[in-house]
């Protein structure tokens, strides 16, 4: 379906309809639930060539893609670059993030965005605790 919402996307540019970044957004959701992290890379560097503000939804979803897509060094490098951005980072990124140190047995980071998360007064679930630890056992970290 992440096909047919690009489409739609690019055919609403056609018609001159605004895109914005609920529209973005949009489209960034459907790539993430089709784990097309390349896409969604596409979509967030047009953001910022024709001056569409990149919020936490998108990068957010960007960085879901890349864990997914098993791509713990992208979503790192896009979770880093929301604080050059001044985008905010809630739950739902730092769970992603988390997400993908795991699946990189990125142990040390993993810890490091989990142990942020307090610091930055951002609520810590199970899921981003358990990937943590998971995370840990990974890289052998008893």
């Amino acid at each position: 379906q992440w096909v047919q919402a690009l489409q739609l996307f690019r055919e609403a540019a056609e018609v001159r309809v605004e895109r914005n970044t609920i529209t973005y957004s949009a489209a960034a959701i459907a790539c993430e639930k089709g784990v097309q992290w390349v896409q969604l890379l596409h979509l967030l560097r047009e953001m910022a060539d024709v001056g569409v503000e990149r919020d936490t939804v998108t990068y957010s979803a960007a960085i879901s893609a890349c864990q997914k897509g098993d791509q713990w060094v992208q979503a790192l490098t896009l979770f880093l670059e929301m604080l050059d951005c001044d985008v905010e980072r809630d739950i739902i990124t730092y769970r992603a993030v988390v997400r993908a140190c795991e699946n990189g047995a990125q142990w040390v980071h993993a810890l490091q965005f989990f142990r942020e998360m307090a610091d930055c007064r951002v609520e810590r679930d199970n899921i981003t605790h358990n990937a943590a630890v998971s995370a840990c056992g990974k890289g052998e970290q008893w």
